[in-house]
C-alpha cells in the first residue's frame, strides 16, 4: 500500500448508513476463519467498523484482517495473528473482517484477494501486506509497525524523522476514501505527470480506473454471465468483462482470471483482442510474482497457443 490512507470517508458513509437501519446481528462465528473472537479481537462489519477500527485506532493500533470463510490462507493468518495479539496483551486489536459480509470495508482498503492485513492507526492506514505469512514474519511485520508508531500508539517510535506529507498525495487518498475514483485517478495520473518515475502514484491510477469502471457496473454481472453461457458475439463478450470486474472486487482475481481465459478460448478476433487486453490490465493491479497472475499467465497462454 502506497502512502497512509484516510479512511475518514468510509466511516463517515458507514455512520451514515448506521443511522438508517438497525445495527445487524453479529455474524456467525463459526462463519469467521477464526471463530469466536477471543480477548483483544474484533469481528468488524461494514456497520460497525467506525467504531471498531476507526475509533478504536485514534489512540492504538488496530490490525485488521480481510479474510474469507472459503480461504484456507485466511485460516491461516487468522491464527497467526489471534496468536500474536494473545502474547502482546492488548498492545494492539485484532479487528477480523469478513470480505463477503463486509464488501464496503474491503472495497475502501482496495482489496483484490485475501488474506490481506492492514495496519490502521490514527484512523488511518499506514502499511499493509497481501497474502498469508509465517509467524516469523508477520511477528516482524507487527514489531516494525510498533517501532514507528509514537508511544501513544503502543509503539517505541518518536515521530521525529518522518517523511513530510505530500498534499497532492493526501488529497488523491481523500478522494479514493470518499468513492470519488476518477477524481482519485485524475489526482494520481497529475502525480504521474509530474514525476514519470512515481511507481506508487502510476499503481494507484490505475487500481483507481478499475474502481471507476467496476463500481458504476450494473449489480449481478456474474449471474448474467452464467445465464448466457452458451452466449456468443460482442454481447457475450460484454458479459464476460462485467463479470470479472464484479469478482475482481469481490477479491476472488483466480475466478475473474479463469472466466476471461474461457471467454478467450472460445473467441477469435477482435473480441478475442478485447479480453486478453482487459485481462493483462487486470494483472496489472498486481504483483507481478502473485500466484493467482503466475497460473493465470500460463492458462493464458495455453488458451492463446
Amino acid at each position: 500500500m502506497a502512502g497512509a490512507v484516510d479512511l475518514s470517508g468510509l466511516k463517515a458513509r458507514a455512520e451514515a448508513k448506521a443511522a438508517q437501519q438497525a445495527r445487524p446481528a453479529p455474524s456467525d462465528p463459526e462463519a469467521q476463519p477464526g471463530g469466536a473472537p477471543g480477548p483483544g479481537i474484533v469481528d468488524v462489519t461494514d456497520q460497525s467498523f467506525p467504531v471498531d477500527v476507526i475509533d478504536r485506532s485514534a489512540g492504538s493500533l488496530v490490525v485488521v484482517l480481510l479474510s474469507a470463510s472459503y480461504s484456507e490462507q485466511s485460516q491461516a493468518m487468522s491464527a497467526v495473528l489471534e496468536k500474536l495479539v494473545a502474547a502482546d496483551g492488548g498492545r494492539w486489536t485484532l479487528a477480523r473482517v469478513d470480505v463477503d459480509g463486509a464488501p464496503g470495508v474491503a472495497q475502501a482498503f482496495g482489496a483484490q484477494s485475501v488474506p490481506m492485513v492492514i495496519a490502521v492507526a490514527g484512523g488511518r492506514a499506514v502499511t499493509a501486506f497481501a497474502g498469508a505469512q509465517p509467524e516469523e514474519a508477520a511477528r516482524q511485520w507487527l514489531d516494525d509497525v510498533l517501532a514507528q508508531l509514537p508511544p501513544e500508539f503502543g509503539g517505541g517510535g518518536t515521530g521525529a524523522g518522518e517523511a513530510p506529507s505530500d498534499p497532492r498525495r493526501e488529497a488523491a487518498e481523500q478522494l479514493a476514501a470518499d468513492g470519488d475514483y476518477d477524481g482519485a485517478r485524475a489526482a494520481y495520473e497529475a502525480i504521474l505527470h509530474a514525476d514519470p518515475g512515481d511507481a506508487d502514484a502510476a499503481a494507484a491510477a490505475k487500481q483507481m480506473a478499475f474502481f471507476a469502471r467496476a463500481t458504476r457496473g450494473e449489480p449481478g454481472a456474474i449471474e448474467r454471465a452464467d445465464a448466457a453461457a452458451d452466449a456468443t458475439g460482442t454481447d457475450a463478450v460484454e458479459l464476460a468483462l462485467a463479470a470479472a470486474d464484479e469478482e475482481l472486487l469481490a477479491g476472488t482475481p483466480a475466478r475473474a482470471f479463469g472466466r476471461l481465459i474461457t471467454a478467450i478460448r472460445t473467441t477469435f478476433g477482435d473480441d478475442r483482442t478485447v479480453l486478453r487486453t482487459r485481462l493483462l490490465e487486470l494483472f496489472d493491479l498486481f504483483d507481478p510474482a502473485d500466484p493467482a497472475v503466475l497460473e493465470a499467465r500460463r492458462g493464458l497462454a495455453a488458451a492463446l497457443f
